[in-house]
């Protein structure tokens, strides 16, 4: 290791600690640790330009221990990323580019948000799959357009999440050459030696996932850490999993080695020790960093933007020999034409029987994979119930990455982070499947996607009672109030085929909001009254007669709304008027202006019921303290699904009954 190089892996242990310290919170262990494997990967292995951070064929670096997220921000201030010293010193305030945690889409460089451990390996393989994917698709003989690493940085905490298991498991069998794990191994947790919960060989699970393993026995030789990148890169067969033994809090004397450097400041006297073991300039003075440190960094960082002046020519070769293949790079990597689809009588288009809306889903799907090339996915172990097969395209594999259908396996989990890899690595749409009920496996990750602003859609079929036969553990009750919480997720649930193909539109066109679209096992009529205006979240789909003077409103959602419809026609052979309300999407119901609102939902009519076979948490809001709610109270049961319904009171007649109660008591 040069002199320089030693001053420039210290510059980023300095920075690190100083900002943890400013904020007096933080977690200087890791970046302690870790910083000379980081900065061999970025200086010298990496390609990477601050000067174009969103350049497409880029090296991608996920750091999975988000908690050391002042590593990450040492490396984009050192390398000309655009985070500033002050951004630094402003480390864990409030509306500074450096939270605790990084942020996609927040700060510049971030390629993921990662704050649950092991969140990052599961998206790094989804990464992975994208280059693969888009490789396959688009390199001709001699022009490799799409020719990239994808990286990922965690510690023990994401080696002992399950999620990360899942993903390797994955990743060994599809053979991602192209993805390279750096294990920060030191040892240490929270709570103290890993040895008290973690005591397997992580090398010999690794290899058993049929990844390359390859260990350096000193987290601070970058020569062996740089030659351990080099033999990763040079497996083209399997993945790689480099561990590489650090201390925790390496450097400072009182912390070295020990639990308590973790996640809390150094403190004051600990900097400074931290400092003059380093042998660094004006140990007392923070945020100090010599000039000759910022000039070597920006030697280094010319290392990039020559790579892209360099693949820039190759692409502009390219598109001049290979003209339709650029017009579909283009296509792939170009926002949705949403007028387009949303007057495409075809996509819209349906057959006139009871179907269920898992099976009309299946139908879009396979509407849209002709018009959307970019469209990819495939569901946990459960296509041919989810309906969620691409026909005539091939599976996805090791042999074929050109297959856009994707195998899963059975790992809910990890599907939803690589779902989230495979949108944030770019030029893909992806969808992910599996019964609704599962959604529980998936939430984690599906909460990252929303708070990412990832449009990933989750096909979630079998989504009530309706599930029948395999009983309460399959039949969701709460799942749909849990979604529904959740911010910037649009959750819809189709009532027939109008609304499906909305459903779809809303997935396929959005821009910054993932969809989860919940479908029917059992067959459902289509209505007469249905239309695009589910695009709206809300609308009436069967009218009052008399609109102006309505006894009360039915709402419902999914296979409830023919339900309401039926209670409708029968409250009318009693003299009773109302209005039938889909309500798809509630939370597209809350973006509409208020004018829209009153006109499907006036507050003048207190006398409303909302009917779905879920639970009844969150309908207060337009329901009101006058209204009731026709749904589950507790889990299901095992038996056939229109036995279950009529068992747990889905019947004309007991939403007629409660109909009745609520119009009496409002009058």
């Amino acid at each position: 290791m040069s002199n320089i190089d030693t001053t420039c892996v210290n510059a980023i242990r300095v920075l690190a600690a100083d900002a943890i310290q400013k904020a007096k919170s933080g977690h200087p262990g890791l970046p302690l640790g870790s910083a000379a494997m980081a900065y061999e990967l970025w200086a010298r292995h990496m390609k990477h330009n601050a000067g174009n951070p969103k350049w497409a064929n880029r090296d991608r670096f996920i750091l999975s221990g988000g908690h050391g997220s002042t590593l990450l921000y040492s490396l984009l201030h050192f390398f000309g990323y655009g985070l500033t010293l002050d951004d630094m010193k402003q480390f864990r305030q409030d509306g500074s580019l450096t939270p605790g945690h990084p942020e996609y889409g927040h700060t510049v460089g971030v390629e993921a948000t990662t704050g649950p451990l092991g969140a990052g390996m599961g998206m790094a393989v989804g990464m992975a799959m994208a280059e693969a994917h888009l490789a396959a698709e688009f390199n001709r003989p001699g022009y490799d357009i799409v020719d990239h690493y994808t990286f990922a940085l965690g510690g023990d905490g994401c080696m002992m999440e399950g999620i990360s298991s899942e993903a390797f498991s994955l990743a060994g069998t599809l053979g991602l050459s192209k993805l390279i794990i750096l294990y920060d191994s030191n040892k240490i947790s929270i709570e103290g030696n890993t040895d008290i919960a973690f005591t397997e060989n992580v090398q010999a699970r690794m290899a058993a996932f049929g990844f390359q393993t390859i260990t350096v026995e000193d987290g601070n030789d970058l020569d062996a850490i740089g030659k351990a990148i080099e033999a990763a890169k040079a497996d083209k067969e399997r993945p790689s999993f480099i561990t590489v033994k650090t201390q925790i809090g390496y450097g400072c004397p009182a912390k070295q080695g020990k639990a308590s450097a973790h996640g809390e400041p150094l403190g004051e006297e600990n900097v400074k020790a931290l400092k003059e073991n380093l042998g660094w300039p004006d140990p007392d003075k923070a945020f100090s960093i010599p000039e000759e440190v910022y000039a070597h960094y920006h030697e280094l960082a010319k290392r990039g933007a020559e790579a892209e002046k360099e693949w820039n020519e190759l692409f502009a070769q390219y598109s001049e020999k290979f003209p339709e293949e650029r017009a579909r790079w283009d296509k792939f990597h170009a926002p949705v034409d949403a007028d387009a689809l949303l007057n495409d009588e075809e996509f819209w288009s349906y057959e006139d029987k009871a179907q269920a809306t898992r099976s009309l889903s299946g139908v879009m799907i396979n509407r849209l994979k002709d018009k959307l090339p970019q469209l990819i996915g495939g569901s946990a172990d459960l296509a041919p119930s989810n309906k969620t097969h691409m026909n005539g395209e091939s599976d996805f594999s090791k042999e074929n990455y050109v297959g856009r259908n994707l195998h899963f396996g059975i790992r809910e989990l990890a599907m939803a982070a690589m779902a989230n890899g495979i949108t944030l690595h770019g030029g893909l749409r992806t969808y992910i499947a599996t019964f609704f009920v599962f959604s529980d496996y998936m939430k984690p990750m599906m909460r990252l996607a929303a708070l990412m602003k990832l449009p990933v859609t989750y096909v979630l079929t079998h989504d009530s009672i309706g599930v029948g036969e395999d009983g309460p553990t399959h039949e969701p009750i709460e799942q749909l109030a849990m979604l529904r919480a959740m911010p910037n997720l649009n959750v819809f649930r189709p009532a027939d085929a109008t609304e499906t193909a909305a459903g779809w539109y809303l997935a396929a066109t959005a821009d910054q909001t993932p969809t989860a679209l919940v479908l029917t096992r059992q067959n459902l009529p289509q209505l007469a009254g249905s239309s695009k205006e589910a695009l709206k979240g809300a609308y009436v789909v069967s009218e009052a007669k008399d609109a102006a003077n309505m006894d009360g409103i039915l709402i419902g959602t999914g296979s409830e709304v023919s339900l309401a419809i039926e209670a409708q026609a029968a409250l009318a052979k009693e003299g009773l008027d109302v209005r039938v309300v889909s309500m798809p999407c509630m939370e597209l119901f809350a973006q509409q202006d208020v004018s829209y609102q009153e006109q499907v939902l006036p507050r003048s009519v207190r006398a409303r019921v909302a009917v779905e076979a879920l639970s009844g948490f969150g309908w207060g809001k337009y329901i009101g303290l006058d209204g009731a709610v026709v749904c589950m109270e507790g889990f299901g049961a095992s038996a056939p699904g229109p036995l279950l319904f009529k068992k747990f009171g889905f019947t004309v007649e007991h939403v007629t009954e409660t109909a009745k109660k609520v119009i009496a008591a409002n009058r």
